[in-house]
C-alpha cells in the first residue's frame, strides 16, 4: 500500500510539473517532459523547439526554474537538462497546439486534419489518430466529433503505453474545441506484433490548407 501511494504521488508531482512547464515554457515551443528520479538527484529535462528560452542569458531562466522546482514541488537536488524537439510532425502536443491555433484562425477543420495526420504519416509514425470535439460549425450548430485514424493504434493494455498522447483546447469565436492527437513513434516495438508503415488514403494525401482570415 506504501509503494502503490509513493507511485501515485510521484504521477500527480509528474503531471504538475508537466503542466508548469507548459505554461511557464510556452514561448520556447514545449513538448513534454521527462522525470528519473534516482536516491541522490532528480532529473528533470523538458523538450522545446527553443532551447535558449529556457536556458536564458547567463543561465538565469533555468537556475530561477531549478529553484521553482525544489521550493513549489519540494524536490530535493533538481537537475534541469534542456532537449530540443527532434522532429516537431511527430510530437504530439505541438500538433495538438498547432491545430487549436489553426482552427482559431477559421481554417477548415477535416483539411485541417487531414492535412496534419498525413505530415505525421510522412515522418514515419506508425500510427496516428487526431479528434476535433466540440463548435466545428457556425454559431448555432450542435457540437460534432471528427475523428481520423490511421495506422496502428492500440487502445488498452500494455502496449497502449507505448503511444504518445496530448490534449489542447481551442476556442473560437463559436465555442470550445477539444484536440487530442496520439501518434505512435517510428521504430516503436510492440510485444505482440511487428508493425510497419500503412498506405496513406488518396483523400488523405491530397489534403491541404490555405489559410484564411479569422472568424
Amino acid at each position: 500500500m506504501v509503494v502503490e501511494r509513493k507511485f501515485i504521488s510521484d504521477l500527480i508531482i509528474k503531471r504538475r510539473i508537466s503542466k508548469y512547464m507548459e505554461e511557464r515554457l510556452s514561448k520556447a515551443g514545449f513538448s513534454r517532459v521527462e522525470i528519473q528520479k534516482t536516491p541522490i538527484i532528480t532529473r528533470i529535462t523538458p523538450y522545446v523547439m527553443n532551447p535558449g528560452r529556457v536556458i536564458g542569458r547567463g543561465g538565469e531562466t533555468i537556475d530561477s526554474l531549478t529553484e521553482t522546482m525544489k521550493k513549489r514541488f519540494k524536490l530535493e537536488n533538481p537537475q534541469i537538462s534542456v532537449a530540443e524537439v527532434g522532429n516537431p510532425k511527430l510530437e504530439p502536443r505541438l500538433v495538438a497546439k498547432s491545430i487549436a491555433n489553426s482552427l482559431e484562425r477559421g481554417i477548415n477543420p477535416r483539411r485541417l486534419i487531414h492535412t496534419a495526420i498525413k505530415e505525421i504519416m510522412q515522418n514515419g509514425a506508425l500510427g496516428a489518430e487526431i479528434i476535433a470535439k466540440g463548435k466545428l460549425a457556425a454559431k448555432g450548430a450542435r457540437a460534432k466529433k471528427l475523428k481520423v485514424r490511421l495506422g496502428y493504434l492500440p487502445k488498452s493494455g500494455n502496449s497502449a503505453k507505448l503511444v504518445d498522447v496530448a490534449q489542447i483546447a481551442s476556442y473560437p469565436k463559436y465555442g470550445a474545441i477539444g484536440v487530442t492527437v496520439r501518434i505512435v513513434q517510428p521504430g516503436t516495438k510492440f510485444p505482440d506484433r511487428e508493425v510497419k508503415q500503412v498506405a496513406i488514403p488518396k483523400n488523405i494525401a491530397a489534403a491541404s490548407f490555405e489559410k484564411k482570415k479569422d472568424f
